[in-house]
């Protein structure tokens, strides 16, 4: 038996998705840029997404800029918001447990004079409101705070974020990285007060090198990309036709028939849950199962390095990661767990499993039976 359990590094294509991707591909395979038939005939795939996502999240079409996914999204929102809005403050305030992909431009902004806060988050990895509004000022110009942690799910109040950014610092423009939280969570970036919104193509059953930037039409942001003008000069080069109308597809798909779905993920997490606690020596990490994400549990096996205990689940035909597994630096220590004061041993031995609408509840049981069996071995070989 085959259980894939780190959904949140990436999901299989919808069937459909890889459908309409040849199709782009091979038949309407014009330049949207280009004048002719062919050329039109790619612009509408280009158009239809960007209504899709508009409509999904009650926003404009002309608000989506599509980009080559999540860090390239994450990138451009960071560096231009504050390259576009520097005249109005130089401060900036983002999150302790960040993907590398705010952390690492954050940490840029700064070597570029940027003065930037990191806010510290509670042991469940909630960022401390106090702490936010203590750390916001009238020189504020940009507020960058996932929506859900990659490594933990833990799940941030976003739209209160929003609030109190908007009430504080009447300057900042408020960024959500939302990869792990689109299609997973209804959001509507205009009622909760998010100004800057990226997301990735692949974590929703989407093409790989697909995302997309809400911009709020508001907003200033400094293009990163020159050239061509492609999408109304915010970001040049020729639009990836196939990737884009792929990503448009999986959009609409992953929300249709959405609360059994999110239900569905829930009860697969709780489930595990469930089996875990009866093992000997297990942490559940994060906030408690129905508060955090419903895709994502993290639990810390106390005693067993957690790349151990991962390829020897693989051998079984399981695939789960440790911490997140965005990092090409695979034996790097979690910034996320260590942001949570995780002591060393729970760090060292924590696996994420995280779940699609396409796990089953036998797979769970596999796992759980698979666990039961390894666990006491795996124990006393580390003794040794």
């Amino acid at each position: 038996m085959e259980a894939y359990f780190d959904n949140s590094a990436t999901t299989r294509c919808y069937p459909e998705v890889a459908e309409i991707v040849v199709k782009a591909m091979t038949e309407d395979f014009g330049n949207p840029s280009a004048m002719h038939k062919k050329g039109v005939e790619a612009e509408q795939y280009v158009k239809r997404s960007a209504e899709t996502l508009a409509r999904l999240m009650k926003v404009n079409a002309k608000e989506i800029l599509f980009t080559s996914g999540g860090t390239e999204s994450d990138n451009l929102a960071l560096f231009g918001a504050a390259q576009a809005n520097k005249r109005r403050g130089n401060h900036i305030i983002t999150t302790s447990v960040e993907h590398a992909a705010v952390g690492q431009p954050m940490e840029r902004l700064q070597e570029q004079g940027f003065e930037v806060t990191v806010l510290p988050v509670d042991s469940r990895g909630v960022v401390k409101m106090d702490v936010l509004e203590t750390a916001l000022r009238l020189d504020t110009i940009l507020v960058s705070v996932m929506y859900v942690n990659n490594e933990v799910g833990a799940v941030m109040p976003v739209e209160e974020i929003g609030r109190l950014v908007h009430e504080k610092s009447p300057n900042a423009l408020f960024h959500v990285d939302a990869i792990q939280a689109f299609g997973k969570y209804r959001i509507y970036p205009k009622r909760m007060g998010i100004d800057l919104l990226s997301v990735s193509g692949h974590k929703i059953h989407g093409p790989k090198g697909t995302g997309f930037l809400y911009i709020n039409e508001k907003a200033k942001v400094q293009p990163q990309i020159l050239g061509g003008g492609q999408q109304n000069g915010m970001r040049s080069g020729t639009d990836n036709v196939p990737g884009i109308a792929g990503l448009g597809v999986a959009a609409e798909m992953i929300y249709q028939d959405f609360e059994n779905k999110v239900e569905h993920l829930y009860q697969l997490k709780e489930r595990l849950a469930d089996g875990l606690l009866k093992l000997p020596d297990v942490i559940l990490n994060g906030m408690g199962l129905r508060e955090g994400a419903p895709q994502i549990l993290s639990a810390s096996f106390i005693g067993i390095r957690s790349e151990v205990l991962l390829h020897t689940l693989e051998d079984r035909g399981i695939y789960v990661s440790a911490g997140s597994a965005c990092s090409s630096h695979k034996r790097k220590a979690s910034g996320t767990l260590s942001a949570m004061e995780m002591p060393k041993e729970q760090k060292e031995s924590t696996l994420r499993f995280s779940f699609s609408e396409e796990n089953t509840f036998e797979e769970v049981d596999y796992c759980l039976a698979v666990l039961q069996e390894v666990l006491p071995m795996l124990r006393r070989y580390a003794r040794h």
